[in-house]
């Protein structure tokens, strides 16, 4: 069975952005306080014309004019996202047409900030299966529509964008897919999440006065649980597959916080030239975090062909997940 590797990546973010300074005159914080943290200095914000299905489609036919194929050669589209167009129909929907990828089906896939991890494993296994030729896996979220900008513990962390990658059969199997270790661990659902809106507590004049269509974290329960779940996950990943951690030549890790990254890549003994950090520029992007950390390490020249890459992520669920992948250009 042929292996699966990643051939082309895309990205997009709004071009309106948002810095520290801005945020400072809307809720009671500063530049310093934000910086120190969290490590983000601003964040891209999409207009009220731009909803995730658009950035969606931009990464996308970025992806596909490198690769150089038309969007009719699709066989699948994932599209992972917690901030969808609309409940139904999926978001993966509107973007298949808007591409006009005729050929393609595809689905939503909803595991927060570990979605595109989750998406990418998932086309490794249609690929490698011999069902799939090309499959686009795209992380778009457009975070600031669910954000209270009344609250500062959690509107100071999350900005707009997306990402995609081509995922392809390989001939060598020395290049490509590796593996994965992904879980999840429900116990966390209720330190972060969206309260309302759901079947549960649908909406209504009461979850709206209450403010429960925003994003509400437990942050202290929610780092502790990253920190540990992200270097317990990349340790498991690379047991699994008896690789020595001084192999990994590039981690893309999830970009939430710069403690968490720093105290990841320091257990698995990671020099900083090894790590990609860039959510000073983008804050957490959710699903779209590692595509466009990935696209910041290819522009700076940082990841080539042959490197072991590391993605990891986690994410509301809880849901947590590591893939390892040789890059192929």
């Amino acid at each position: 069975m042929p292996n699966a590797k990643i051939s082309a990546v895309g990205c997009f973010v709004p071009p309106d952005v948002l810095t520290n300074d801005d945020l400072s005159r809307m809720v009671d914080t500063n530049d310093e306080w934000i910086a120190t943290r969290t490590g983000i200095r601003e964040r891209h914000i999409a207009g009220p014309e731009t909803a995730t299905s658009d950035m969606a489609v931009k990464a996308a036919r970025q992806t596909l004019e490198k690769a150089g194929i038309p969007a009719a050669e699709l066989d699948a589209i994932i599209l992972c996202t917690v901030t969808p167009d609309m409940l139904f129909p999926s978001t993966a929907c509107l973007v298949q047409d808007q591409l006009g990828a005729s050929g393609a089906w595809g689905f939503d896939l909803i595991a927060a900030c570990s979605g595109f991890v989750y998406g990418i494993t998932v086309a490794a296994h249609l690929v490698s299966a011999g069902t799939h030729r090309k499959v686009l896996v795209i992380g778009a979220d457009t975070m600031s529509r669910i954000l209270d900008y009344t609250d500062r513990t959690t509107c100071i962390l999350f900005g707009d964008g997306a990402g995609a990658f081509l995922i392809e059969p390989s001939d060598s199997p020395n290049e490509g897919f590796v593996g994965f270790a992904n879980e999840i661990d429900g116990s966390g659902a209720c330190f972060l999440n969206m309260p309302a809106g759901g079947s549960r507590r649908p909406a209504s004049a009461e979850t709206v006065a209450e403010r429960q269509h925003y994003v509400k974290q437990a942050g202290p329960q929610v780092f502790k649980y990253a920190v540990r779940k992200m270097s317990e996950l990349s340790e498991t990943a690379l047991r699994k597959y008896g690789i020595d951690p001084r192999e990994v030549k590039m981690m893309i890790p999830h970009q939430a916080n710069k403690r968490i990254i720093a105290a990841t890549a320091e257990r698995l003994g990671l020099p900083e030239e090894n790590v990609i950090v860039n959510l000073d520029k983008y804050g957490n992007t959710t699903a779209a975090t590692i595509p466009l950390a990935t696209w910041d390490a290819l522009e700076q020249g940082r990841l080539k062909k042959g490197d072991l890459v590391l993605f990891a992520a986690v994410g509301a669920g809880y849901t947590a997940g590591v893939n390892l992948w040789r890059w192929t250009y």
